[in-house]
């Protein structure tokens, strides 16, 4: 595809999926974040692709939004600040949403919306010197469009320590607080990252689907809904062709047929 603000490519069934503005430190604009809700609904309908991968160009994840495209915000009215918020939202949607694992690659610095980025990913890997910050706050602003994905990675106590103090953190605290999954050395980023999308790929497509679904859906739900609807969905996966597949190979003691295709 032509980009102008990410890069895309595949291999070995994950696509990745870069953020090449780094003369801005990656800040995101509207090209941006059309470009990206374009790529992931791509790589969603790509048969070859099991996981998608977010990163950014240079040192930086992504620092927010560009000061360019936020000037041209102060003169916005209500509803067309709705409409940006809406672009924003269906971005971070888009990425928590989609039928695939996906994994943010944080290689720098993760700031405002980029923290938000990073946090609608299932797993998020960062480098040992990332810088992650909600720091909307300290211009006056607040986190909203991101803030459903950042509360449910880190729950709302902890959100309201780095929301209210819009404090940079480092990626070990990041970790101990829930925003990210894993931290390693940045020369060694590359190795983690693969090392978590080969844990993925080895499993069922559908299943991984079904399982994003569950999480979504049954956290919070009362606990008589939650029987009737987990027995449902574990009836239909086991009678699925994947299911029959999956439980077959492990019973013959041989590999299910999505890795035999590999």
């Amino acid at each position: 595809m032509g980009y102008t603000t990410i890069r895309t490519e595949v291999a070995e069934s994950v696509a990745t999926i870069t953020l090449t503005r780094p003369e801005v430190k990656n800040a995101f604009n509207d090209v941006m974040l059309d470009e990206l809700f374009e790529a992931y609904g791509g790589f969603e309908a790509d048969p070859d692709v099991r996981v998608v991968v977010l990163t950014g160009e240079g040192n930086s994840f992504c620092a927010g939004a560009d000061l360019n495209y936020m000037k041209n915000t102060i003169n916005y009215t209500f509803e067309e600040n709705v409409a940006d918020g809406m672009k924003i939202s269906n971005v971070m949607e888009r990425i928590h949403r989609l039928r695939k694992p996906t994994v943010g690659r944080v290689n720098g610095y993760a700031i405002g919306g980029g923290a938000g980025l990073m946090a609608a990913n299932d797993i998020v890997i960062a480098a040992d010197t990332a810088v992650i910050s909600l720091s909307e706050v300290k211009i006056g602003l607040v986190p909203a469009c991101i803030s459903p994905y950042v509360v449910m990675r880190a729950g709302p106590a902890a959100c309201r320590e780095f929301f209210l103090s819009g404090e940079r953190m480092s990626a070990e605290k990041a970790f101990r607080l829930g925003l990210v999954n894993a931290v390693a050395p940045l020369d060694e980023l590359d190795e983690a990252v693969a090392e978590f999308t080969k844990r993925l790929i080895s499993s069922g497509p559908d299943a991984l689907a079904v399982c994003k679904d569950l999480l979504d859906n049954v956290y919070g739900m009362p606990l008589e809904e939650a029987k009737g609807y987990t027995a449902k969905v574990i009836a239909e996966v086991r009678v699925s062709d994947e299911g029959q597949e999956g439980m077959s190979a492990f019973l013959e003691k041989r590999k299910p047929s999505w890795l035999e295709k590999k």
